[in-house]
């Protein structure tokens, strides 16, 4: 059943990583997927689940600065994954690890996660357009879908995008839940925000919490300026998207309480792929993260 209490709880249980005894590598834990209304679990689970179980076989103060991730096979929902981890390399400036989900015996997701103990050197930061409205400017999700319905939404699909992912999204230049609003375009924006203050996460600091949250968030969205060039919304009755690889750079901590904005765009689309890009922003322009994910896209 999903918990559509307005609150980032679903989040940090997503990142609930309990110890247990490894089969294949070095380490290993499971975690638990969280309830969705479509038939396999988000893959945003996975992934946050595979940075926090890299995170916790680093202990010499390294930071996650990438992931590349491949989605092997759908995940159940509500069950267990075997996030087993390999510790591949541990140098005096980076180290890297391999980690394998399993599901049902058979892996479901892999990765690899590198870390680094950061030096002194040059910065640089791109910029976002500050003519984009601010959020307190923008309907929320569940404003938006408060007097709407229609295609292939539910009330409980309704529910989830509205209450049940953990974060306020708010759409520049409008959402594509039941059609594609505002420009057939092939870029966005996505104003993102925990409903509330994010809490602890046994075994991860809060910057590395942090990390995870902006790895866990970021698949929601990053297809969608894909759809939208596609003119394909969401609720398009029988149209089927999965999450086939995904690369994400973490450039620099900052907040991820407050508001961030999620710049994304359409890179290409063709034989039922679609690859887009997407950065996160803090409102002062902090460029925190970068994010290319390819996914499949099927129509009738």
């Amino acid at each position: 059943m999903i918990d559509t209490t307005v609150s980032s709880t679903i989040f940090t249980a997503a990142l609930a990583l309990t110890p247990t005894e490894p089969q294949h590598f070095d380490l290993a834990f499971t975690a638990t997927t969280q309830p969705c209304p479509w038939p396999k679990a988000y893959g945003g689970d996975l992934v946050a689940q595979a940075a926090a179980a890299a995170m916790r076989s680093v202990t010499d103060g390294k930071t996650l600065h990438s992931m590349h991730s491949y989605f092997l096979r759908p995940a159940d929902i509500g069950a267990n994954i075997r996030y087993e981890v390999e510790l591949l390399r541990d140098g005096r400036g980076y180290s890297t690890r391999q980690v394998r989900g399993f599901q049902n015996g058979k892996p479901i997701y892999t990765c690899l996660a590198n870390f680094a103990a950061g030096e002194p050197g040059a910065t640089f930061t791109a910029e976002f357009d500050r003519t984009i409205p601010g959020p307190e400017e923008l309907p929320s999700t569940e404003d938006y879908l408060a007097d709407r319905t229609g295609g292939s939404m539910t009330e409980e699909s309704k529910a989830y995008w509205s209450r049940g992912r953990s974060f306020d999204m708010r759409h520049v230049p409008g959402p594509v839940y039941l059609a594609v609003e505002g420009e057939q375009v092939a870029h966005q924006a996505v104003w993102v925000k925990p409903f509330d203050p994010l809490r602890p996460v046994d075994g991860l600091t809060d910057a590395q919490r942090d990390q995870a949250a902006l790895a866990y968030v970021c698949d929601y969205t990053i297809l969608e300026p894909v759809l939208r060039v596609l003119d394909l919304p969401w609720a398009q009755p029988d149209l089927v998207t999965a999450s086939l690889d995904h690369a994400m750079w973490f450039h620099r901590p900052g907040p991820v309480d407050d508001w961030l904005l999620y710049v994304q765009e359409a890179v290409t689309a063709d034989a039922g792929r679609g690859l887009a890009s997407g950065r996160f922003f803090t409102r002062d322009q902090r460029h925190l993260a970068t994010v290319l994910q390819e996914g499949m896209i099927r129509t009738p």
